[in-house]
């Protein structure tokens, strides 16, 4: 009977550090492809994104990201030159699962975007901070990994360089 008893105890003990841990919170991190029109050359570039959060909860958390639109060259008549930019942002994220292997989440936020020309006519910047905002799905393969699709907006138009709206897929991490 004793030993019954320490059983059952070590059992509780157990469950509730395993419920425990899958109710505290959680960090991850991810890579994503993205892509985003370019106006200056009038064509959808690939780029990277890499982003980090944290979740408080199953659906409450925060996430900072950034995406580099690399470099590019253009060539329009006699004007040469290139383009490049990035885009940061820090967002509350909300998560609604779905089901077992599938979330919907939106996240809102600030961003700060830059966009630089450097053209034979002249250079040009342009940077904002502004609002963020994104939508996206998480498909799970497993306890700490899952793919993610998302669209984000980063702030307001952008003159020249790569669009302020944003499509990617990619790779999340959990730890």
């Amino acid at each position: 009977m004793k030993k019954l008893m320490i059983a059952l105890i070590a059992s509780a003990a157990v469950a509730g550090t395993a419920q425990a841990q899958t109710m505290a919170g959680r960090g991850y991190v991810g890579a994503s492809a993205v892509t985003a029109k370019n106006t200056t050359v009038d064509a959808n570039k690939a780029d990277g994104k890499l982003f980090a959060g944290y979740h408080f909860d199953e659906r409450v958390g925060v996430e900072v990201g950034a995406t580099n639109h690399h470099k590019t060259d253009f060539a329009n008549g006699a004007v040469r030159g290139d383009v490049e930019g990035y885009g940061a942002y820090v967002a509350a994220k909300y998560t609604m699962p779905v089901n077992e292997q599938v979330s919907a989440y939106g996240k809102l936020g600030i961003s700060h975007s830059s966009r630089e020309l450097r053209t034979n006519v002249g250079n040009f910047k342009q940077s904002d901070n502004s609002g963020y905002a994104g939508v996206g799905v998480e498909y799970k393969l497993n306890q700490t990994t899952a793919l993610v699709a998302e669209y984000e907006r980063y702030g307001k138009t952008k003159d020249f360089g790569a669009r302020a709206n944003v499509w990617s897929a990619g790779l999340k991490y959990g730890f």
